[in-house]
């Protein structure tokens, strides 16, 4: 995936680790965060998003969530936010409205089950 830089110059990264079902962001190597998915046919349902609390307040969390929906739109996919902060980004972001989906009950009790 791409790499940029944040407010601090730092060397920020972003990519899919699909062993772990989500998009991490390093800063210089460090996990910095991540937005956790699970997929449902061509789906792809964001349920929660962290970003570590040394990290905070360098916009982090939009790098990561803009780069996660970027891989998404790349690979064919949609995205269900379910996770507040990847939905926030969606309404701020026109551009990825394409590829939003709504959050349905059925997939909020798809969700319920597969995370047990």
């Amino acid at each position: 995936m791409t790499e940029t830089a944040d407010t601090t110059e730092n060397a920020v990264t972003v990519r899919r680790a699909d062993a772990e079902n989500r998009y991490e962001i390093r800063v210089d190597g460090e996990l910095a965060g991540f937005t956790a998915y699970r997929d449902r046919g061509d789906q792809r349902v964001f349920y929660h998003t962290e970003i570590a609390e040394a990290f905070g307040g360098r916009g982090l969390s939009g790098v990561l969530v803009g780069q996660a929906l970027t891989d998404v739109r790349e690979s064919g996919r949609t995205a269900v936010p379910v996770c507040p902060l990847v939905a926030a980004y969606l309404r701020k972001h026109p551009e990825y409205a394409d590829i939003a989906r709504p959050v349905e009950p059925a997939i909020l009790s798809w969700l319920d089950t597969e995370l047990g």
